[in-house]
């Protein structure tokens, strides 16, 4: 064998091919991507007999920034131009943050002035670069600059040509100006609305340099093109999103936020949901709108301006997000809610909550005096039932479930059971006061049993108590 033509020839070719193998210093690959980076494709282009440069395209440190998913949402990808035969890189970067793209605030104690966030809150800012380049959103005033650092970073030697202004409240619209000022070639995209609005805020409404934008709009950046929805109230009137066709990705506004900063270890929805019905909940309506809109999109990622980027199990997000705004109850429980002056009111909440937990029943008890209020609102929205438990107080109500009530109200309320507890020395009449409170309310059933207690539980109130329990079990 060893002395055929075949294996001469076939020697001769592997010490040649030894030979070139040898001198490969680098091999160029090609991976093809999705929109959320997980590889498609991938081949060798080319082998190279010099080595790769570091620093040509990008450094490791950079790579390795743009491969962080959990800093970035960054999808780059090749598209071929019939005219120019050339490779178009596109990205998504988040231009806002801590470290190199974004920045948790943990320096505010209470959000709008009333929400208390214990573990911060994140104002998000996205840059998408194309051909053209459009950042979306500004920030709060107290991280203007380091917003504007970040986008000159992201950008390199690049300007922005596009200031999308989805939503003007002013921890997402503060920086508007000084952007305008620092990139005096960009334009601001936005609904007319929101330029009144600049006008008032700024006293400019920059008719010169805009865009006005309304349903249906479109923005080419190249190959992303923006498409533009109305939102109005959810949760100001001037209110847009915007989708791109191109990574399937939905800029949503304040649409799927929530409390807390990005490195925030906790379970979206618990903060999701206080963060919707203390701010959103009043326009479940409006957000019915937005989500029929939304259907006819295919959604692969949400670009929300507080809490994560949204990129996984996207119908639970939206599901949760039609059951809040359809006022539905998201689950089977009790939500407990009592005033107590002296203590005997709460007794009575804490028997009851014990009895329906020892029947099986899921309970949420809270001391409206001492809790987070709006942790209150947040679980007599999430329930299907609801106990208001107070002592009379000035021939009505404690003023504590008076502003209870009141923040149900103002959200719409509705389609959940409601029983009623009162305490009184000599004429006790909480149950009446809190009834009118409701009268408003569309689909509310109130419970048969009710509780009265004279100062202090006795044997006929307990009594009651367990009735309510029984009924409320079943």
């Amino acid at each position: 064998l060893t002395a055929s033509e075949y294996y001469k020839d076939l020697n001769q070719r592997l010490t040649e091919l030894t030979s070139r193998v040898r001198e490969i210093k680098s091999i160029t690959i090609g991976v093809n991507l999705d929109s959320q980076l997980r590889a498609d494709k991938a081949g060798v282009l080319s082998m190279n007999n010099e080595y790769f440069k570091s620093g040509e395209l990008l450094d490791e440190t950079a790579f390795h920034k743009l491969l962080d998913m959990g800093r970035d949402l960054i999808s780059i990808f090749p598209v071929l131009c019939e005219e120019h035969q050339a490779m178009v890189a596109s990205r998504f970067i988040s231009a806002y943050g801590e470290g190199d793209e974004r920045v948790n605030d943990r320096e505010l104690d209470l959000f709008e002035g009333q929400y208390s966030v214990p573990n911060g809150i994140a104002y998000n800012s996205y840059a998408i670069i194309d051909e053209k380049i459009a950042v979306m959103d500004s920030v709060d005033a107290r991280f203007g600059n380091q917003w504007l650092e970040n986008i000159e970073n992201a950008l390199g030697e690049r300007q922005p040509d596009y200031l999308v202004v989805h939503h003007m409240e002013p921890d997402h619209s503060a920086c508007i100006r000084h952007f305008m000022d620092k990139f005096p070639r960009a334009t601001v995209v936005s609904s007319a609305k929101a330029f009144a609005m600049m006008g008032s805020f700024f006293g400019n409404d920059y008719a010169d340099r805009r865009i006005v934008v309304g349903e249906g709009d479109r923005l080419t950046l190249g190959s992303h093109e923006l498409t533009f929805l109305t939102a109005p109230m959810v949760h100001w009137p001037e209110v847009i999103v915007s989708y791109d066709s191109c990574d399937k990705v939905l800029f949503s506004a304040d649409g799927f936020g929530k409390f807390g900063a990005l490195d925030t270890d906790e379970d979206w929805a618990c903060e999701a949901r206080r963060y919707y019905f203390g701010i959103v909940g009043k326009y479940g309506t409006q957000v019915q709108a937005l989500l029929k809109k939304a259907a006819g999109l295919d959604i692969r990622i949400i670009c929300p301006l507080h809490g994560p980027v949204l990129k996984e199990n996207l119908g639970y997000y939206i599901g949760l997000y039609d059951t809040w705004s359809g006022y539905r109850p998201e689950a089977e429980g009790v939500c407990i809610a009592y005033a107590s002056i002296y203590g005997n009111t709460r007794a009575a909440a804490e028997l009851l909550a014990q009895e329906l937990t020892d029947r099986g029943v899921k309970v949420a008890i809270s001391d409206l005096a001492r809790c987070d209020m709006h942790e209150a609102v947040e679980d007599a929205f999430r329930y299907d039932r609801l106990v208001l438990a107070s002592s009379t107080y000035n021939a009505d109500v404690f003023p504590f479930m008076k502003e209870f009530i009141n923040h149900l109200t103002e959200r719409n309320y509705q389609n959940r059971t409601v029983a009623f507890m009162e305490n009184g020395s000599w004429a006790p009449m909480a149950t009446k006061v809190m009834k009118a409170m409701l009268e408003k309310s569309k689909n509310l059933a109130f419970a048969e049993a009710e509780v009265k207690i004279l100062s202090a539980l006795n044997a006929d109130s307990t009594a009651q108590i367990k009735a309510l329990a029984e009924e409320l079990a079943k």
